[in-house]
């Protein structure tokens, strides 16, 4: 009888093998963030900005995406919030680009229509390898809480570079600003979610006709 190879029986496909997780940081003179970020997780979250109505948005992105997040950022909050707001949305899209891989085998697109109360918002998002980010949210109020509602084009614009995808978010109508904010938040989750997903049918096909993302 022949023995067993072991390193055959060790071999998986490069999809099951693939851990779907990620683990950075990124530093400048302005900010510093560590992201600890698991694909197929159950939404659990530890968050800390600095600007507690952004780390409440990211705790609900990662609860509606059943993505597990762990977020620490700090940056010149005494200067102004871009820095901060906009390296945060880089640094997530980075550790999600890290976590896809070759993004063989995902369904690569995804959408989401989320109604909140009063209010209903919609998320498209697009694992091309193009970044493009697209933000019509129509929020009236200059601040939610302690975050700079205009900063929050910025979040998206940053996770789309650091992504290397299309980010479409939109606001089609409502009356609260933090509703406007929740429910966009929540819909980008669940469409990105739904893009991270494996698609049974394609496993280790690359979904796009160029042979590259």
């Amino acid at each position: 009888m022949t023995a067993p190879n072991p390193s055959r029986r060790r071999s998986l496909p490069r999809a099951a093998a693939s851990p779907r997780r990620a683990r950075l940081r990124r530093e400048t003179a302005e900010t510093q963030i560590a992201v600890h970020l698991v694909l197929s997780g159950r939404g659990q979250y530890d968050v800390s900005t600095g600007i507690r109505f952004l780390d409440h948005m990211l705790e609900l992105f990662a609860r509606h995406g059943a993505f597990d997040l762990r977020l620490r950022a700090t940056g010149d909050l005494d200067v102004d919030q871009h820095h901060t707001v906009e390296d945060v949305g880089l640094a997530l899209g980075q550790a999600f680009a890290q976590a896809l891989g070759h993004r063989r085998g995902i369904h690569r697109a995804g959408w989401f229509v989320m109604p909140m109360d009063e209010t209903l918002a919609l998320a498209a998002v697009d694992l091309s390898g193009r970044p493009h980010a697209v933000c019509q949210l129509n929020i009236r109020a200059a601040r939610i809480g302690d975050l700079q509602t205009e900063l929050l084009a910025d979040f998206f614009a940053g996770f789309a570079q650091g992504a290397a995808a299309n980010v479409h978010v939109k606001t089609l109508y409502g009356r609260s600003s933090h509703h406007l904010a929740e429910a966009v938040f929540k819909a980008f989750a669940r469409a990105l979610r739904a893009a991270c997903e494996r698609d049974p049918r394609l496993r280790q096909v690359l979904p796009s006709t160029k042979g590259l993302l």
